[in-house]
């Protein structure tokens, strides 16, 4: 098969199915684009510096950080965003292998959302994850 007929071969449930999975990837990575983007130019804005030191990560902070305007809120909430993109791909991935009833892949797609879970259920136990 080339490369110019392997994508008139495929299935258009399959082909759905994998331009929604990556809409997924372009939309959490723009949004975090644009968060870091504003969070930044509000830091050149306020002359502040990537090195100044800054208050530990809280969750609690990030909407009012944002509400008021401060450029800790953006960045945080970017970086959440894209460290959420890849999982939020993988559910939409599990979503799609169960509509096709591809159990193999469904399975693997739960594992790697069981080894994520464990990771961030470690990191909390420990100490060194989100407040």
């Amino acid at each position: 098969m080339t490369a110019a007929t392997r994508g008139r071969d495929r299935d258009p449930e399959e082909a759905g199915f994998e331009a929604a999975v990556g809409r997924i990837v372009t939309i959490g990575t723009t949004i975090s684009v644009v968060l870091i983007g504003i969070g930044v130019a509000l830091m050149v804005v306020n002359s502040r510096s990537p090195l100044d030191p800054s208050p530990p990560f809280s969750f609690r902070a990030i909407a009012g950080d944002i509400v008021a305007g401060r450029a800790r809120g953006f960045l945080w909430l970017g970086l959440l965003a894209a460290v959420a993109t890849p999982p939020a791909r993988v559910v939409g991935s599990l979503v799609g292998y169960l509509r096709q009833g591809e159990r193999t892949m469904a399975i693997v797609a739960v594992g790697i959302l069981a080894v994520i879970a464990g990771g961030v259920a470690l990191a909390l136990l420990t100490g060194t994850g989100l407040r």
